[in-house]
């Protein structure tokens, strides 16, 4: 029975399924990059068999589920194809060495981590309840590993108070999946799914905040520069007489036909205002 209404199943999982579907394409421009050079560029195929794995594993979850199943099979059924598709692209391009570690991670995570825990679930547990419920914890404790990664970003975001590395998009789309799914997971009463996924939106919203509080921080520090241009005439009186400009911190000149001309960064009033 729904939590939130009778039609919040369909709706709250038609969402999660339309924003991950979005979230899964997001290493698109990448891929067109590495397909434009030739060679994965330093890539690392750790996110992408990471997120194989998580489908697969919330595959297995939602076979054992049976009921409410099928919005999770649908988005975990089409992230599988997505993120294999992603790393055959990848082991084309990449190097010798690349393409060894990939395939030991395939091995490691989707073949043995995943093949122990399908074994050991049917060993060890006595019903299929009982086997829900562990592959479910083992889901929970996957997911929070997972939106858990961020934390290095954010500790780099605050370090070194840039946001080139965290794009706001990307940020923001988890978060609102996140919040997706949380509402999906309540609604069904899958508390498997909901929790997890509240940290997921805690740190998809921290990541916005650090945004928007370093990209304004970072904009009110930059200095306005006006650019002069000054007549060589000008500038032969001035070396003549020994003047020096004051206001001047560094030039470059710039060789045309038409003579010399020399460009110069004049600082304005207001930087000493600021300094």
């Amino acid at each position: 029975m729904a939590i939130l209404g009778p039609h919040s199943v369909i709706i709250f999982g038609l969402l999660g399924n339309i924003v991950s579907f979005l979230v899964y394409l997001a290493p698109l421009p990448t891929f067109y990059r590495i397909f434009k050079k030739k060679s994965t560029q330093g890539f690392q195929s750790i996110p992408y068999s990471v997120a194989l794995f998580s489908a697969m594993l919330l595959l297995y979850y939602a076979s054992l589920k049976g009921s409410n199943a099928f919005m999770l099979i649908t988005i975990n059924g089409i992230g599988y194809i997505i993120e294999s598709l992603y790393l055959l692209f990848f082991m084309i391009y990449a190097t010798k060495t690349a393409k060894i570690y990939t395939t030991k991670l395939l091995i490691l995570f989707n073949i043995g981590a995943l093949g122990l825990i399908v074994l050991l679930t049917y060993l060890l547990s006595k019903s299929s309840d009982q086997r829900l419920t562990i592959v479910g914890w083992i889901c929970a404790v996957f997911s929070v590993c997972v939106f858990a990664a961020p934390l290095s970003i954010i500790r780099q975001v605050i370090r070194t108070k840039s946001v080139e590395y965290m794009p706001f998009s990307l940020s923001c789309c988890l978060t609102i999946c996140a919040g997706m799914w949380l509402l999906y997971g309540l609604s069904i009463k899958d508390y498997y799914i909901a929790t997890p996924n509240i940290l997921g939106m805690a740190f998809g919203a921290t990541q916005m905040i650090l945004y928007l509080a370093y990209r304004t921080r970072r904009n009110s520090e930059i200095l306005p520069v006006a650019a002069a241009v000054v007549d060589p005439k000008d500038r032969e009186e001035s070396n003549n007489t020994g003047a020096a400009d004051p206001c001047c911190n560094h030039h470059h000149r710039h060789d045309s036909s038409n003579g010399e001309v020399e460009i110069k960064a004049v600082e304005t009033n207001q930087i000493n205002h600021t300094a």
